[in-house]
């Protein structure tokens, strides 16, 4: 499919995330211009805040979108009765990216009142001017084409940064980029890629035609007190609007996911079984990078979502590996009710491990087939591991002294990437997923775990105690879910979305009906 074809058969849809990206940019931008221009004039009058407030604006750019995500989520901060941070969703989003497009307008308000000619502030003084005449009748005016520079520049950051949003469930183009990339699609990447680009672009020469124009003395002359008045007016419109897009989700199960094909699938297979068997509305929370779905969780943002039981023990509770699945299930179960009052039920069914994987042509060439094989033939070959990998308790630097793999080099990248690296030979070697459908798409082997070295991750519903308290049947549905699915089952799951570039909502609702869990 052309990127042309996927605009038209999705059209609909590709308008919705459109708005929704222009929805951040445009609230995240004013409210950043109602806190930076007004504390750029604060630092005009008083420079001796200017460390203080640029180191600070500073640091804000430099901080990671995703880490700074995982900060704002648990915060739950409330002004009025009114949640203005916290949880997942466009109002976090909205935050961090205020957050980053502070820096030029602060900076670009501080330096356009700066360089306005000393001669003309004192002739203003002579005329009989106050302080205040002086910043809205001379000063602003004057240094208006620096500061629309300034908004120019934040605009254009927040465009692009808005993409990240998707992963926190705030919708935005983002959220085909996150599918192109888990699917190793280019379409679905270019397809949020270029009309982002696009909208920067217009952005862009928007906000430059105006800038020009102020400095070409063309624009409509407006005074600068009606100017903001109006602007203040525009933000407050959005704010109504921004309200009632981000109330709670009252009365409705939320179901969450991670930002993964398989997660997105078992996301909609909860989702449908719940919606089938209890008619209850069910707002879907998908794609959480990281840790988010856990974090969602505990903040009460989302009710219920798939996690498994090594990732639990290990990057949640902090724990060290253990190899009994039981034990790590009982382990979990345990700690959950008693730190977070969560609750682990019935296992789905598979375990979806680390799975090390090598190209099909050279398990056969070199007759591999467990990982203590690859080890011996290993020292001119490059490995290519998920971030995740490279830090988890039970990934890289444990796996190599267990198996004694020495590589001629090491390459770390995001996950998705790792299958197309391998392909296309990169790298000779991976640590994918067991159940990833793009294992049979891309013809790879699976090396045997000949030493145990991985602990267990099976797949498990995990669910707020608060939630099977107000949704009785929502516990009776999950039992029914209970060793639903296979390892072999999972992966075609994940190969008709991968693979065969079917909706995740289409590829469950034909696993349950062949289940009979949906009609």
């Amino acid at each position: 499919m052309t990127l042309l074809e996927f605009f038209t058969d999705n059209s609909g849809e590709l308008g919705e995330l459109i708005l929704e990206h222009l929805f951040l940019v445009v609230v995240s931008t004013g409210i950043a211009v109602l806190i930076g221009v007004p504390l750029g004039i604060l630092l005009t009058r008083k420079p001796g805040l200017s460390k203080p407030i640029l180191g600070f604006a500073n640091i804000m750019q430099t901080v990671p979108s995703l880490a700074l995500f995982g900060f704002l989520i648990p915060l739950n901060l409330y002004l009025f009765n009114v949640k203005i941070v916290g949880g997942i969703g466009a109002r976090t989003a909205i935050v961090a990216l205020v957050l980053y497009s502070l820096l030029p307008i602060i900076r670009n308000t501080f330096t356009g009142i700066s360089n306005v000619d000393p001669a003309i502030r004192e002739a203003g003084r002579g005329m009989g001017m106050t302080d205040r005449q002086l910043l809205f009748q001379v000063e602003l005016p004057l240094a208006l084409g620096v500061i629309i520079a300034g908004v120019r520049v934040a605009t254009v950051i927040c465009v692009g940064t808005a993409t990240i949003a998707a992963a926190i469930d705030a919708g935005g183009l983002g959220r085909y980029i996150f599918r192109g990339l888990r699917a190793n699609d280019n379409v679905l990447i270019l397809a949020g890629a270029v009309p982002a680009a696009l909208i920067a672009l217009a952005a862009d020469l928007l906000l430059g035609f105006i800038e020009k124009s102020i400095q070409a003395g063309a624009a409509v002359k407006v005074s600068s007190r009606k100017l903001l008045w109006a602007s203040v007016a525009v933000l407050l419109v959005f704010f109504s609007v921004a309200y009632f897009f981000l109330g709670k989700s009252a009365g409705r199960i939320v179901v969450g996911s991670k930002d993964f094909t398989e997660q997105v699938i078992l996301g909609e297979i909860l989702a449908q079984a719940i919606e089938a068997k209890t008619g209850a509305e069910v707002v879907r929370r998908f794609d959480l990078g990281g840790n988010l779905a856990h974090d969602a969780l505990i903040a009460g943002e989302i009710d219920v979502y798939v996690e498994y039981t090594g990732t639990g023990l290990l990057a949640i509770l902090k724990e060290k590996p253990l190899a009994n699945p039981q034990e790590v299930y009982r382990r979990v179960k345990s700690e959950y009710a008693k730190r977070f009052k969560l609750e682990w039920t019935e296992p789905l069914g598979f375990n979806n491990t680390f799975a090390i994987l090598v190209r099909g042509e050279d398990a056969r060439k070199f007759k591999l087939k467990t990982v203590s094989d690859a080890a011996q033939v290993s020292n001119q070959w490059r490995a290519g591991f998920g971030q995740d990998f490279m830090s988890r308790a039970d990934g890289y630097p444990g796996f190599s002294k267990a198996y004694g793999f020495h590589f001629e080099a090491t390459r770390e990248m995001d996950l998705s990437l790792t299958y197309r690296a391998l392909a296309e030979n990169q790298v000779d070697l991976i640590a994918g997923n067991s159940t990833d459908g793009l294992i049979s798409r891309y013809g790879l082997f699976q090396l045997d775990d000949d030493r145990r070295y991985f602990p267990p991750y099976d797949a498990v519903p995990v669910v707020r105690q608060a939630a099977l308290e107000k949704y009785p049947a929502l516990r009776e549905v999950l039992k029914q879910l209970a060793g639903i699915l296979t390892v072999d089952e999972m992966r075609t799951l994940n190969n008709a979305v991968d693979g065969e570039k079917r909706q995740a909502k289409d590829v469950a609702r034909e696993f349950l009906r062949k289940k009979g869990l949906a009609s």
